[in-house]
């Protein structure tokens, strides 16, 4: 929740307080009266930027966790690119039926989430933004909001991939930190194959963080009977471990198209493993060993290894 000072004189039982003069430039208090602080704790706003498979299947977490905790405002704002289904618009079809036709067929969203073609006016006075779009998009996308969002308004990425600048890995979220002036940004990854999720299948997931006063608001908005949230001090183990386990994936791939077994696989995911450590290590400091053990780590490589797109591409 965000705290919002509000200063209230405070004095001893029975004293008198003085009116302040409209010449004075500071009250007249009794002996002993001091000034005490309280709070006004506002909820936090959030939008979703995305509305894809993942999207909205993390929308659907999202959207109960707003509606239950007093520590969030109960509607949701999730940008919808607009596209035309049947003849109707897709955000039209979203807040009448409550589901995502296109992208997540089957699924009902809650009736919270609203679906806004706007950007701009998506993430007016969001304090919580998501992000959760190809990560090509973003350089198109993030100008559109305009500084709509809120000043102390914080991040988080739920974009698996990585980029290269002048021969060296970029963490996506590093992009979105710099395209969004500096702004604190959070990532979640994870074993979470978005239709499983969506069905309420059990999983855990990770979120790796810089600020660790920041972990609590994005456990709690994410964490659910079914999706089980982690945090760690580790942006960039965290973050690169999502994006590696895809290159891993693809030897998966090849192992299974080639015809070999389970020990021929088994080792391809050790070695994989391993191989991902020395590159986070190589590249970042500050890389946890523990964060491999996390569900962004060989959970995530497990799934993939064993039924991502990377691995049924390779094998093909």
């Amino acid at each position: 929740p965000r705290l919002t000072p509000a200063c209230a004189p405070s004095r001893p039982e029975g004293a008198e307080f003085s009116p302040r003069p409209s010449h004075r430039r500071t009250p007249l208090l009794p002996a002993g009266a001091s000034y005490s602080v309280a709070y006004i704790i506002m909820p936090e706003k959030v939008a979703i930027i995305g509305s894809g498979n993942w999207g909205s299947a993390i929308a659907r977490i999202i959207g109960v966790n707003c509606a239950r905790h007093e520590d969030y405002e109960t509607t949701v704002e999730m940008w919808v690119f607009e596209e035309q289904v049947d003849g109707k618009n897709l955000t039209e079809i979203i807040n009448t039926t409550h589901e995502n036709v296109k992208y997540l067929p089957g699924v009902k969203l809650p009736v919270n989430v609203h679906a806004e073609p706007n950007l701009e006016k998506a993430v007016t006075g969001a304090t919580l933004l998501v992000f959760v779009l190809p990560h090509q998009f973003l350089p198109r996308t993030v100008p559109n909001m305009k500084n709509a969002y809120a000043p102390n308004a914080r991040g988080i990425s739920l974009i698996k991939g990585i980029e290269f600048e002048d021969n060296k890995p970029m963490l996506i979220s590093d992009l979105i930190k710099k395209a969004m002036g500096g702004m604190d940004i959070s990532v979640l990854m994870g074993a979470n194959v978005a239709n499983e999720v969506a069905q309420d299948q059990f999983c855990e997931s990770t979120v790796g963080t810089r600020d660790m006063a920041n972990g609590p608001v994005w456990q709690k908005l994410f964490n659910y009977d079914t999706f089980l949230v982690n945090v760690v001090n580790d942006v960039p183990g965290v973050e690169l471990c999502g994006a590696l386990k895809n290159v891993v994936a693809i030897g998966a791939g090849f192992c299974d198209g080639l015809g070999f077994g389970g020990n021929t696989k088994a080792a391809i995911i050790r070695i994989g493993l391993a191989e991902m450590q020395l590159f986070c290590n190589t590249f970042y400091s500050g890389v946890q060993s523990a964060t491999f053990f996390e569900s962004c780590g060989v959970a995530d490589l497990i799934t993939t290894c064993f039924g991502g797109r990377n691995r049924k591409c390779a094998e093909a």
